[in-house]
């Protein structure tokens, strides 16, 4: 009858592990046909958002497009016949380009010269055919200097760099598009002229090239981390493998998940691998310490019963740990960012994933292959014992200093956390020595900037960009805003009227500025739309001049810089508003601090709805609200510390270190939990609270200890990431993971012990 018991736990076990396997089989298929890499940024934000609305109706009004800047330099100066070929050359084969409009592509060449003649008003692009005389290029250097509408715009102030915009919609980019732009713009490099390839589109193409490269090296590298600290800790080749296995195949239907229900990969989502393995791997620590300590106190007992009576004891607090680490990630939901959202959910499904296969798949392991218990000298306390016994008699006997150290923590942490601030910015997600940061740097440094703000003006009434004072308000706005050290140049319908009022009046200077009445802004428009391409001014007003749009670079992307030039424009807005114009905002500039807003709602929602949830849900388990505040108390401390040293050390909150309070959170909690249960359970027995506090010491300490040694391992890989936001959360993850684990061992519980807590005495 034993045999057959015996055998029929084998054939189960077989079952359950085909079953895992073949499930495995299925995501992997799904994954290789569904999975992509979300490389448009605009799909990180909501676009239900009213303020995406408008900026997407803005973009499609005034053909506002983020666009691949060409730099091409030549040190001895663009004005030689090879150089200026180049840049005819680059102009004509992009817009040739399926990607391009012909419109969109501009550069020196395609640039609208505006001038004076005999007949009125001449338009024409800069050059046709390459001057091929000293001369002619004299000639064009000399037009170019005197015209600011492409100086500083399209050569740069030392003449050593000419630039090619060429916009594009953000549907036509694709890897494949990234990789032939750059092999293309690189091709006309040669001994004299240095190309340079950057805009947000390329933002876009090196995120999704390092993205999936990152991940593949960071899920070899963690698994050989984790898979040597579990070695050392379970002492147990087939617990180890078995325990990597478990967190192999949650990570692969958490990812299965995704390419099933059609989520695309975000660059933040390739943190994933890294955060289930390390997260999973403590449940089977949990279970291989539990069947170990079953099987020294239990010696008759076979393998199968091990497995169940160490499953019977552990699966309630392991059910309890795994369910508020779930409704960490699960808070992320209350974000409007999509990234951060579907990271937490995924993430929750992958955190799930583990639990059940620690409860089913391990055990069936165990059945099948078998365990080797290791030998412990139960008459003797290990170092570690004796150490935590140690810490346990010291801190009850001076709890005042535990409690007086905590709230300094604390204070200091508070003041921290009022100087943490959110960055917007995609290109501080790379290296700042990486090729897409310097060639970001450099085109900056050479012209106004390679992000855009745009300021769309609105009014009921017609021909209202037609009035002089409001044309001078806004040239007026221009002008104090590029006096920021972050803005470059901007450009607006007052731009071209000063341009054109001076070529009118023989080119003096006086006249650099908005033409005196209506009727002769009117004039000068008549002329521009008869003698050049009307399309052009559809970029900065509509047919009706009552919308206009106004473009400000920018020399970063960052919020901070956007914030100081929106500073400057809101000063405006009153001014406006009495002449009948509303102000608002749009481009992916505008979009990207709005994006910010979003991500710090998000993570304050986030941080209250899972500490209300983690206090509720802790009140519930152990049928105690002192339960659920004492044992919240070190996740709280690990929060606030967490945000006060961002604030200390000025590291921004980002769609990255957003994560951090949720991961606190939910991985924290794991501890206290796990303290609190096996407390529970020896005050039972024991009766007094410092024996009982000492046996759990003894029992769950170790755990608990090597549970956070396992994860901040895992979480120190992320300091091998390419991606600097990725290894700060990696640090700071880790630094969590410490400070729970201290908080449980220290604060709480020197706090259980002093509010008796469970004792009914």
């Amino acid at each position: 009858m034993k045999t057959n018991r015996i055998s029929q736990s084998k054939r189960a076990s077989i079952v359950i592990i085909s079953i895992t396997m073949l499930i495995s089989a299925y995501f992997i298929y799904a994954m290789s046909k569904n999975s992509r890499m979300e490389t448009d940024l605009d799909e990180y934000m909501p676009a239900e958002h009213p303020a995406f609305i408008f900026s997407d109706q803005a973009e499609e009004w005034f053909n506002i497009k983020d666009g691949i800047l060409i730099a091409i330099e030549n040190r001895k100066g663009i004005y030689n016949t090879n150089t200026l070929e180049k840049i005819n050359e680059l102009t004509l084969q992009l817009q040739e380009m399926a990607e391009f409009e012909d419109n969109d592509v501009v550069s020196l060449s395609t640039a609208d010269n505006i001038t004076g003649s005999d007949d009125g008003m001449d338009v024409r692009s800069f050059y046709k055919e390459v001057p091929d005389s000293k001369t002619e290029t004299a000639l064009l250097q000399q037009q170019v200097k005197s015209n600011d509408m492409v100086y500083g715009r399209f050569v740069s102030y030392d003449e050593t760099v000419g630039l090619i915009v060429a916009g594009m919609n953000d549907s036509t980019f694709n890897e494949e598009f990234y990789s032939r732009i750059l092999d293309f713009a690189k091709s006309f490099e040669d001994s004299d002229n240095k190309i340079y390839v950057a805009g947000r589109p390329v933002v876009e193409g090196s995120m999704a090239l390092l993205g999936p490269a990152d991940m593949k090296r960071m899920v070899p590298l963690v698994l050989i981390v984790i898979a040597l600290v579990l070695y050392l800790l379970l002492k147990s080749k087939r617990a180890t493998v078995a325990t990597l296995a478990t967190v192999f195949i949650s990570t692969i239907w958490a990812f299965g998940l995704m390419a099933v229900s059609g989520v695309p990969i975000y660059s933040v989502s390739t943190m994933m691998p890294v955060m289930l393995i390390a997260i999973g791997v403590a449940y089977g620590i949990y279970f291989y310490n539990h069947l170990n300590r079953v099987l020294l106190d239990n010696p008759d007992l076979n393998k199968d019963e091990a497995s169940v009576l160490a499953i019977k004891k552990l699966w309630k607090p392991l059910a309890m740990a795994a369910f508020t680490t779930i409704i960490g990630f699960i808070s992320l939901l209350t974000s409007q960012v999509y990234p951060i959202k579907y990271f937490g959910v995924f993430t929750a499904a992958g955190i799930f994933i583990s639990f059940l296969l620690a409860v089913v798949f391990l055990p069936a392991t165990v059945r099948l292959f078998g365990y080797r218990k290791r030998q412990l000298n139960k008459n003797s306390k290990g170092g570690l014992d004796r150490l935590l016994s140690k810490i346990t008699d010291k801190l009850i006997l001076k709890s005042s200093l535990v409690y007086v150290f905590s709230a300094v923590v604390v204070l200091i942490s508070i003041y921290g956390l009022q100087k943490v601030w959110i960055n917007s910015s995609f290109l501080d997600k790379f290296e700042t020595d990486s090729d897409i940061v310097l060639t970001d740097a450099f085109i900056n440094s050479k012209f106004g900037g390679t992000s855009t703000l745009n300021v769309i003006l609105e009014s009921k009434d017609s021909d209202t960009f037609k009035k002089p004072q409001n044309l001078a308000l806004i040239d007026e706005m221009q002008s104090e805003t590029e006096k920021l050290a972050r803005v470059g140049n901007s450009f607006s319908l007052a731009d071209y009227l000063k341009r054109m009022n001076k070529v009118m009046n023989s080119d003096d200077m006086n006249y650099f500025s908005i033409p005196e009445s209506s009727d002769m802004v009117a004039q000068y428009l008549l002329l521009y739309e008869m003698s050049g391409d009307p399309e052009n001014l559809t970029k900065v007003v509509n047919y009706d001049y009552n919308l206009t749009n106004i473009t400000f670079q920018l020399k970063g992307d960052d919020s901070r810089t956007i914030n100081e030039a929106l500073t400057v424009i809101e000063g405006f807005k009153d001014r406006f508003k009495e002449n009948g114009i509303t102000v608002k905002y749009a481009g992916s500039g505008y979009k990207a601090l709005v994006f910010t807003d979003l991500i710090l709602e998000g993570q304050v929602l986030s941080l209250i709805m899972s500490l209300i949830l983690v206090i509720m849900l802790l009140s519930i388990m152990f049928r105690s609200l002192k339960a659920g505040i004492i044992g919240s108390v070190p996740i709280l401390i690990t929060a606030v510390l967490s945000f006060g040293i961002m604030g200390i050390f000025n590291i921004p909150l980002s769609t990255t270190t957003a994560l951090l309070s949720s991961i606190a959170i939910g991985i924290g909690i794991d501890y206290a939990i796990h303290f609190l249960e096996h407390y529970r359970e020896n005050l039972k027995t024991d009766g007094a609270i410092k024996p009982a506090l000492m046996k759990t010491m003894h029992q769950t300490g170790r755990s608990i200890v090597y549970n956070a040694v396992v994860v901040i391992a895992g979480f120190l890989v992320l300091l091998f990431s390419v991606f600097p936001p990725n290894r700060t959360l990696g640090a700071l993850v880790s630094l969590n993971m410490f400070t729970s684990l201290i908080g449980t061992l220290t604060i709480m519980m020197v706090l259980v012990h002093a509010f008796r807590l469970f004792s009914k005495k």
